[in-house]
This record gives structure tokens, sequence and C-alpha cells, in this order.
């Protein structure tokens, strides 16, 4: 009987393989060609492994109640494949769910279903594919390079951000500073390789990364750069050094040729924007050419302070940031400016100050004067943690407060913004790479009355570097449609 129930288990995996298998050409043609993203329940599943597919279809247990049966989303796909979309984002889990608990009496099959749901996205599937936008990345440090990443992997699809320059200063010869950059873009100590081929292209100043022609461009100033001369036009510059942060700063690049557009990935000072994605966005007018897209923090606990406030109200609170250090900390005892921050940062906790209460209040005007904030760097390269010990207008219970999460990041217009868990076995390194702006852990929820305490995981670089795409999207109007479902 052991024998029989191993070979059943085995039999049912192999089976689910060769249909990820099957699936992964179709993912990719309309990935390609009209230019359809598609996830399952929330997982990305393009260019995934059959073995993400498998557990993006697993994940189903924990949203819906029970795995997602593969032949069923396999049939579904390959009808979405031959239909005529604009470029979109679907979810194939929640659709496919959808279309199998439907009410029977609609006696619709998976073709009409897919035909009445998918409705408003029909069109010309080639209505625009030869626009695109520029994009230049004003720095390459870990954002920067984090960024490059994901507008490569987004090349092709209806995002429409071409990644066209880089702006650095000149660290040695052309040949190895170009041949250093390529190599901290294919090799990251806590992301991982690369996905795909990186090439230097010393004659014209160049890496190509999966076909990206990225130009290289030496320069101490914006005001030094004319992106005319490299073919590039009304370009969005993204200025990840965090030099300039005032309009006039960053007027500077507006001002360059070839250019129309800032976006600052650091908080800003003065009258601009500051801009949260799923909260703010809103803001965003045709006519802005400077704004900013916040902090990595800012980004991880506005969502979740906006839930809580808009369904309990919030009295007060105080939000303790555990963050992991950065290059701005010394790597030993040295001489620093700022206070604490020059002793060793992979020896110590550090206690130091954080905006991100004050950054909150430019977001969410409701909740200025009523947060306090700060920040501990510790010995850890990414990912990082807000608790938030706030004080509620009513009470509320642990399970009331965890669900009211779990269905916002799972079925709401704020799930790439909020993440969730229940898993009291997850740690910092579990959420590299994570998307999400924040992930609340369920499982260290605490609630006493009207006094909670939330814990909110957040990778500080990736889950940030994915809100300031869809920032730059915003911006520059290339906003996929999304399927509400």
């Amino acid at each position: 009987m052991t024998r029989e129930i191993s070979q059943q288990h085995l039999s049912n995996w192999n089976s689910r393989q060769a249909l990820a298998e099957e699936m992964i050409p179709l993912l990719g043609s309309l990935y390609r060609g009209p230019s359809v993203i598609l996830r399952v329940f929330g997982q990305k599943i393009m260019n995934a492994s059959t073995i993400e597919i498998i557990k993006a279809h697993l994940h189903g247990q924990l949203i819906v109640g029970q795995t997602l049966d593969m032949d069923q989303s396999y049939a579904m796909l390959k009808l979405i494949e031959k239909m005529d979309l604009r470029p979109c984002r679907l979810d194939l889990g929640k659709l496919c769910h959808e279309f199998l608990t439907q009410d029977a009496a609609k006696d619709e099959n998976m073709q009409a279903f897919l035909n009445r749901r998918l409705s408003a996205l029909l069109g010309d599937a080639q209505a625009g594919d030869d626009e695109s936008h520029d994009v230049v990345l004003y720095g390459f440090g870990r954002i920067g390079r984090i960024l490059a990443r994901l507008l490569i992997e987004r090349t092709g699809t209806g995002a429409k951000l071409r990644l066209r320059g880089v702006v650095i200063r000149a660290k040695g010869s052309v040949q190895q500073d170009l041949e250093k950059r390529a190599e901290l873009l294919r090799r990251d100590s806590v992301h991982g390789e690369f996905y795909g081929s990186v090439k230097v292209d010393v004659e014209n100043q160049a890496l190509i990364a999966n076909g990206n022609f990225i130009q290289f461009i030496y320069a101490n100033s914006p005001a030094e750069v004319d992106y005319t001369k490299y073919g590039i036009k009304d370009a969005l510059v993204v200025d990840n050094t965090g030099i300039w942060k005032d309009e006039t700063g960053l007027g500077q690049h507006t001002s360059c040729p070839g250019a129309s557009k800032a976006l600052l990935t650091a908080p800003a000072k003065g009258n601009i924007k500051n801009i949260v994605y799923g909260i703010n966005d809103d803001l965003i007018e045709a006519t802005d050419t400077i704004i900013c897209a916040a902090s990595c923090t800012t980004n991880a606990i506005v969502p979740p302070l906006q839930v809580i406030n808009d369904k309990f109200g919030i009295a007060s609170g105080h939000v303790e940031t555990i963050h992991s250090y950065t290059n701005d900390q010394n790597l030993i005892d040295n001489y620093h400016s700022a206070e604490r921050r020059g002793r060793s940062a992979p020896l110590n906790m550090v206690i130091t100050s954080t905006g991100a209460a004050k950054a909150v209040a430019k977001v969410l005007p409701e909740l200025a004067g009523i947060l306090t904030g700060n920040a501990i760097r510790v010995p850890t390269p990414n990912v990082s943690m807000a608790v938030m010990n706030l004080n509620l207008k009513k009470d509320v219970s642990v399970e009331e407060l965890n669900e009211t999460f779990r269905q916002i990041s799972y079925h709401s217009p704020l799930q790439e913004q909020i993440g969730f868990t229940y898993s009291t076995e997850v740690v910092s390194s579990d959420l590299v790479g994570s998307t999400h702006a924040g992930v609340v852990d369920g499982g260290a929820t605490i609630a006493d009355g009207s006094r909670v305490v939330l814990y909110v995981w957040y990778d500080n670089e990736a889950g940030y570097s994915n809100q300031v795409i869809r920032v730059m999207q915003k911006l520059v109007g290339l906003s996929l449609d999304s399927l509400a479902a």
C-alpha cells in the first residue's frame, strides 16, 4: 500500500510538471505578442520554471482554500492565448477559480466565460506596439541596478519602458569601468545572478543586456549631459544618487537636451509630490515633470497604515524600523558626519533617525502629528521590518486584523502593495526578492483591545524598486489595463 501511495504522488507530480512545461511557451507567446502579463494568485509566472508554476498553483490553498487544478488552468491558458487581447495584466488563478465556482445556472462553457469576463480587454493587440518611452538611470548603485534588471526583464511587454542609458562618474578606464559594471549587473550577493546575458561594447561605451543596448554616459553632473547625442529623446531620468532632492537640483535633469521628466528614488524636499503607488498616485498629472517615489520604508508602512486607519481609526502610534545596513554606513569604525553611523555596520545594531513618520503625513495628511518614528540599523544586507505600535479608536481582535489584511492582499487594488503571510517560520531572508511594498506577518500580530502591534516585512531594495517601476509607468502614462478579479 505504501509503495502504491508513493507511486501515486510521484505520478501526480510528474503530471503537474508536464502541464507546467506546456504552459511555458504559451506564457511566452502572450508576453512577447499582445503583451499580456499573467500571474497565478498574485504569484509571478512569467519566465518562471516549472517548479515555480506548480508552486503558484499550490498557493491557491492559502487564498481560496484549495489548490488550483492545473488541467483547468492549462485549458484556460490555451483559450486566452488565442484571444485578441490588448496589453493587460490577468490573474489566471483567480479567473480559473471564478469559472470553476460560478453559479451552475449560467450554463457557461469556459470560452463563453472568458468572452464575458475579458470583454473590456478585447481589441487590437498590436495597437501601439512600436511605442516606448526612453528611460535613463542616473546612478548605478543598489537601486539603480535592480531597476535595470526589472526594466530589462519587462522589455517587450505593454509596460513599454525602455532602458536607454545610465549616467555615472568615470572610475578608471572606460573598458575597466564597463567590465566592472557588467559584473555587478551579472552577479548580486543578495539577489543572485542576472537572468540572461550581459555583454560589454567598449567601442560604443555600452552594455548589451538581453538585447537591450544600454548607453553608458560618463559625467560629473547633469549639466554635462546631452541625451540627444545618443538618440535618446523625451527621457524619464530616474535619479538614484540622492544628491539632489529639491526642485532646483532635480531641475538640472529636465534641463538636459533629450530629457523631459525626473523621478527621485529618495525622500524629496520642498513641494515635490511624494508618491506611494497604490495610495496617492492619482496625484500624478500629465504636466508633472519632477516627482518623488518616497522611501522604501514609507512605501512599506503607508499602505497598511491607510487600511487600519480607514477601518479602525488610528488615535496615535509609533513606528520602529528595523532596517538592514546601507552603503551610507561604514564597514569598520571610521569617521561619519552622522551620529552612530560611523560604527561598523556588520558588527553593530545602530540607533538612527528616520523621516518615515513625517513622510507618512505627506502622503496621508489625516495622520499628521499622531505618529512618531525611529530606526535601528541591523547587521543584515537586505530586508527590513517595520514594527507599528498603534492605539486605535476601536477594539479589534488578532483574527479580525489578520483577516482584514488577508482580504486586502488577495482581493483588493492594494494586492501589489500589501502582501500577507500566516507562517510562523518566516525570517528576513525568505522575503528577499519580494515584489510587494510590504508583507504583513500575520503570525506575529498582537491585539489587546484598542492597542495593536503589526509587523511588516519589506525587501528595502526589490520591493521598493517594484514600487518605483509602477510610479514610472504612471508618470509617463504607460500603465497596463488590469482585470479586477
